[in-house]
């Protein structure tokens, strides 16, 4: 695969990540994908491969829960965002998953989702 754009750098990091992390009926996979203006989460069980439970900055509900400061393109948007997949995954009674960072840097947004689930009762 030849790196052209940085699309295709993240793609080959992705999926050098996926070779090792995997998601399983005990412990799902929770995957966050980052776009310039929204964030978007999903926790998937990859054995059976659906979809446990997600939430983005799109939703309208998760949209009109964020403060005023907070947008989906933003570390307090996202911090909302990954309380509110914890929350979604305690009902369900997930308490225990495996982060995917899906090849972006685990720096910024993508460590504010994931600070926030801990902080809420995920463990990972």
């Amino acid at each position: 695969m030849r790196i052209k754009t940085k699309d295709d750098r993240r793609q080959r990091i992705k999926y050098r990540i996926r070779k090792r992390v995997q998601g399983t009926d005990a412990r799902p996979r929770l995957t966050v994908y980052r776009s310039v203006a929204h964030i978007y989460v999903q926790v998937v069980d990859d054995m059976t491969g659906r979809t446990i439970a997600s939430a983005s900055s799109v939703e309208p509900s998760v949209k009109g829960a964020l403060g005023e400061k907070a947008r989906g393109g933003n570390a307090a948007g996202a911090k909302a965002i990954g309380k509110t997949i914890a929350q979604r995954l305690l009902e369900k009674g997930v308490t225990r998953v495996v982060f995917d960072r899906n090849g972006f840097l685990y720096h910024g947004r993508v460590k504010a989702v994931a600070d926030a689930a801990r902080e809420a009762g995920l463990e990972f």
